[in-house]
């Protein structure tokens, strides 16, 4: 049987040759409103549906996935404000510090408060053949600290996640208790020392992290702590506190 010139038109026309049809002209439906009524669907309860109809339903299945990336974005938006806030008020503390003593006081305090996690140590390096803490501030032979942590010494980027025992016996008073952690060179020239900041939970801190918070510090540290390393301990005047 020889097929008609529509036949053989019809059956010259794939499916990707109509969907790149309708691509171009959107509003082909508009001219033809009696084939859109036609037109049937299935939908999720079995039954079928007009296209106008299926097109609510993924019209509003959008609606409801916007909505909810909105609402993600809006979180992280207010955890970050916070974090601001936070990061603001613990550079102002240590830009007023006026002795390493200080900085490590103040550094681990923060931390513990306003960000309720484990502590902040801060390990600078010395010439000296010492290994000596002073709460949180430790001072470390730098040839003694490079046996220990090698590598870490010579990267920019901080060190995430559960760290290795040695690690935790060198930067922390109570290593049992760390279940992971951030180490942070402080770096100018040189490396002047390490930042460590501990989590009792072992997947809190993880290479995943973003580091812009850790880089402030790190870099605010590396401008303040080279005159004050080799000062002593500024004594406050008495009645100057509230100053």
């Amino acid at each position: 049987m020889t097929e008609t010139p529509a036949q053989q038109l019809a059956s010259d026309v794939s499916e990707e040759d109509v969907l790149a049809y309708l691509e171009r002209h959107p509003e082909f439906f508009e001219r033809h409103e009696s084939l859109l009524q036609k037109l049937r669907l299935p939908h999720d309860s079995g039954q079928a549906i007009s296209l106008i109809e299926r097109q609510v339903h993924l019209f509003r299945e959008q609606r409801d996935a916007l909505r909810e990336e909105l609402s993600g974005l809006i979180s992280i938006a207010r955890q970050n404000d916070q974090l601001f806030a936070r990061s603001k008020r613990l550079l102002m503390q240590l830009l007023e510090a006026q002795s390493v003593e200080e900085i490590a006081a103040v550094l681990d305090e923060c931390i513990r408060s306003d960000f309720s996690l484990g502590g902040a140590t801060l390990l600078l390096f010395t010439e000296q053949p010492e290994t000596s803490h002073r709460g949180a501030l430790r001072f470390f032979d730098r040839a003694e600290a490079q046996a220990i942590f090698g590598t870490v010494l010579e990267d920019d980027r901080p060190l995430f996640g559960r760290l290795r025992d040695s690690y935790k016996q060198a930067l922390f008073a109570n290593p049992e208790k760390v279940g992971s952690a951030v180490v942070i060179p402080i770096r100018r020239q040189n490396c002047l020392g390490l930042i460590a900041i501990s989590s009792e939970l072992e997947h809190y801190f993880d290479s995943s992290m973003g580091s812009l918070f850790l880089s402030y510090i790190s870099d605010t540290l590396s401008r303040l702590l080279p005159p004050l390393i080799d000062s002593p301990p500024v004594q406050r005047e008495a009645g100057n506190d509230n100053a």
